[in-house]
């Protein structure tokens, strides 16, 4: 065997591999540890971000569970608002009486005595004419049918037939007499509806007393929560609340009073029977249920004057008509620029949108809340002055009679 001369095979070579082995190949050297963008160790999961997340959830949960609460507590919150509109509408006369010697108390209940009285004297009144006139309608209705028929024939030369119609009043008479069987049979849901509406009365009468009777307790509780400045906006946004709630409701009463008294001379020019408590019925409806009352108000009376003969209810018609015209331009205007001073248009939109939201309670605080709020705007918007530009140029002044009439 050749010996193996120096530098032949290396020198870490173990002793038991062959000189003629290939030769391993080297190790791979160790993978380094990820590192992060800037070369740096990756950074651990902020401690902030559990707790936001659990914060975010409990903020989610909180706000489904106020939405819950709010469905669960939407007639109390209902009638706490019917409530307080009610003592802003009582409280200046309960003002009044107070700085004449009384106590809230009774000054509260004596107003309670006078709206209750006045309520009862109205559904009696309007409840006693329904049912007479009801049954004078039912007893004479196919003498009614063919005066009717016979005076549109004469005055405007139609041929209409009484038998046609005559024939068809059997299969009508049934149906209605079927219909209020079935409502007869359902008296028990009238009487728990009707007995469900008289607890919610009663108990807004309760809350109605208390916020007006104990009214200055409660605003002095109210404020001491509040640091001095915020009591002061408070009590004033307070006082707003009552200065346009009870001009809304003083200057409907002022206009139920004038329209009952046109409307009863009417009546009584016409000849229709029970003008006096037609015109109280006109007067309440058509100004405390703002746009479907003026229709509600007005069919009463025609209906009625039909009984007497279609020209008398022609007549009424165009009375109601004519009169609903001077009112909205006339009247309307003049009686209510210092309480609620608020544009027709917006005044209608502000009616669409509590009907939408609260239905007729809706439409009977939708003014109150609106004017309110125009106060509230109107104290903190700035205005600036208008460019004078062709779109922006006001109307030329009116005449002398115009102006009169729309004189503020």
């Amino acid at each position: 065997m050749t010996p193996q001369t120096p530098g032949d095979s290396a020198a870490y070579a173990p002793a038991d591999v062959p000189p003629d082995a290939p030769t391993p190949p080297p190790a791979a050297p160790p993978t380094a540890p990820p590192t992060g963008r800037d070369g740096d160790e990756p950074r651990p999961m902020p401690r902030w971000l559990p707790k936001a997340f659990l914060l975010a959830g409990a903020i989610v949960l909180l706000f489904r569970a106020g939405l819950w609460l709010l469905e669960q507590l939407r007639e109390l919150l209902l009638l706490l608002l019917i409530s307080l509109f009610l003592a802003f509408a009582i409280e200046p006369a309960v003002n009044w009486l107070a700085r004449r010697g009384w106590r809230r108390g009774p000054a509260t209940a004596v107003m309670f005595l006078v709206i209750g009285v006045v309520f009862a004297g109205f559904l009696g009144g309007i409840g006693s004419l329904l049912a007479t006139q009801a049954t004078n309608v039912i007893d004479g209705f196919p003498g009614y049918v063919r005066n009717l028929i016979g005076w549109i024939n004469s005055t405007f030369g139609t041929r209409l037939s009484q038998d046609t119609l005559f024939q068809r009043l059997p299969t009508v008479t049934s149906t209605l007499s079927r219909n209020l069987s079935g409502l007869a049979e359902n008296v028990w849901g009238f009487g728990t509806t009707a007995l469900g509406v008289l607890f919610k009365g009663l108990g807004v009468l309760l809350f109605t007393f208390y916020l007006s009777a104990e009214g200055p307790q409660f605003r002095r509780t109210v404020c001491s929560l509040l640091p001095p400045r915020r009591q002061r906006q408070v009590l004033w946004a307070w006082e707003i609340a009552v200065e346009k709630t009870g001009g809304y409701i003083y200057s409907r009463a002022l206009l139920a009073l004038i329209s009952g008294v046109a409307h009863y001379i009417a009546m009584a020019g016409l000849g229709v029977p029970n003008a006096v408590t037609l015109a109280l019925w006109v007067g309440v409806v058509s100004q405390f249920i703002p746009a479907v009352g003026t229709y509600l108000a007005g069919a009463v009376p025609v209906l009625i004057a039909l009984t007497v003969a279609p020209s008398t209810a022609l007549w009424m018609l165009l009375f109601v008509t004519a009169y609903q015209q001077v009112e909205n331009y006339l009247l309307q205007p003049r009686i209510t620029a210092h309480t609620l001073d608020m544009h027709p248009a917006v005044a209608f939109g502000l009616i669409l949108a509590g009907a939408a939201v609260l239905g007729p309670i809706g439409v009977l605080l939708a003014l109150p809340v609106g004017a309110s709020v125009q106060a509230f705007a109107g104290a903190y918007v700035r205005r600036y002055d208008v460019e004078e530009h062709p779109l922006t140029e006001p109307d030329a002044p009116a005449g002398t009679i115009w102006r009169w009439l729309r004189r503020k």
